[in-house]
């Protein structure tokens, strides 16, 4: 279709002459457009939540006192124990001691019986000090 027919008017008119066909909004307007941050209020406030971990945290230090509390006395008593039986304990260390040295210098004996000038259970370094076997057994080599 020509411009002529629609005009109903012979050759060309100027632009400023067209009718002026332009979409525009519906009678009444268009609704109106959301564009503010409506976040809801749901859940319970900072100030909540850090009274709740607080308060969570406080009871589970108080928790780990009582319980280093108790872990104290056992150990406590555990060392207490210990310490009753020592004296018992190095008794029975001392009677193995004294048993195995009578054997230790009765082999000694045996074995050094020819030598000339031998004292059996001296001390070969001459320190003045006794000090027992630090492994505990006084022949090892002997199993």
């Amino acid at each position: 279709m020509t411009e002529a027919m629609i005009r109903k008017k012979a050759g060309m008119a100027s632009v400023k002459d067209m009718p002026v066909l332009q979409d525009g909004p519906p009678p009444g307007g268009f609704a109106p457009i959301r564009f503010a941050r409506r976040i809801p209020n749901k859940g319970p406030s900072a100030m909540a939540i850090f009274l709740a971990t607080f308060g969570a945290f406080s009871w589970g230090m108080y928790q780990v006192g009582k319980g280093n509390k108790i872990r104290r006395a056992l150990k406590e008593e555990k060392y207490a124990a210990r310490r009753a039986i020592i004296p018992m304990l190095q008794a029975e260390e001392d009677e193995r001691f004294v048993s195995e040295w009578k054997k230790y210098l009765e082999e000694e004996a045996r074995i050094m019986k020819d030598v000339p000038g031998w004292k059996v259970g001296e001390n070969v370094y001459h320190s003045g000090r006794w000090m027992p076997p630090a492994t505990g057994e006084l022949r090892p080599d002997i199993w």
